[in-house]
């Protein structure tokens, strides 16, 4: 029996985008939150963000989107092929998704974190040996200071190796064996 690869769009979104047990489990297990930042619970939000100006801007589609019951949101894209554009889409879905938290009349500190967690079937960074790339905004020269509300995590599927995985906990290793492997199954 073959299984429908999960890496794919269609049962990609229908695992990950219908399900908030499988998304919370996932999220739990493949993003480096703080301690005492697991997710409780979540929400789906519409994965696309249509400009208030449709004809001047333009949309902002992922393949799913949810919020913590503490109001952190979290983009989770699924991407087959590499390309250059691919991080500009990355940085442009993550800034607007911060953005249009606030409404008029709103003070800044109601902004709440956005977490991009972007899976890739393909490998972007060919000098580094790592598969698993988490970017904060951080000063340069005194890297200790971090400006919070976007982050951004890259995993390289297929430079994965189970028994090489320090980034990810045993429940992560399982789900990304889950993402890499299934499709190969007879």
């Amino acid at each position: 029996m073959r299984y429908l690869d999960p890496k794919n769009d269609l049962p990609f979104k229908r695992i990950f985008g219908e399900h908030p047990d499988l998304l919370k489990s996932f999220l739990n297990a493949i993003l480096p939150l703080p301690e005492g930042g697991k997710i409780e619970s979540l929400e789906y939000l519409p994965a696309e963000l249509v400009p208030d100006l449709p004809m001047v801007r333009k949309n902002s589609i992922t393949d799913v989107r949810c919020r913590a019951k503490d109001g952190r949101q979290f983009l989770v894209e699924m991407q087959m092929l590499w390309t250059e554009s691919f991080q500009q889409r990355v940085l442009f879905n993550a800034s607007k998704a911060y953005v249009r938290q606030l409404r008029p009349g709103d003070e800044y500190k109601c902004l709440q974190p956005v977490i991009s967690l972007n899976l890739l079937n393909d490998k972007y960074l060919e000098d580094k040996e790592g598969w698993y790339h988490h970017y904060k905004i951080v000063e340069v020269e005194k890297t200790g200071h971090v400006i919070q509300g976007l982050e951004f995590v890259f995993v390289e599927l297929p430079k994965f190796r189970a028994d090489a995985a320090e980034e990810v906990g045993e429940e992560g290793r399982l789900w990304l064996r889950f993402l890499t492997e299934v499709g190969e199954v007879l």
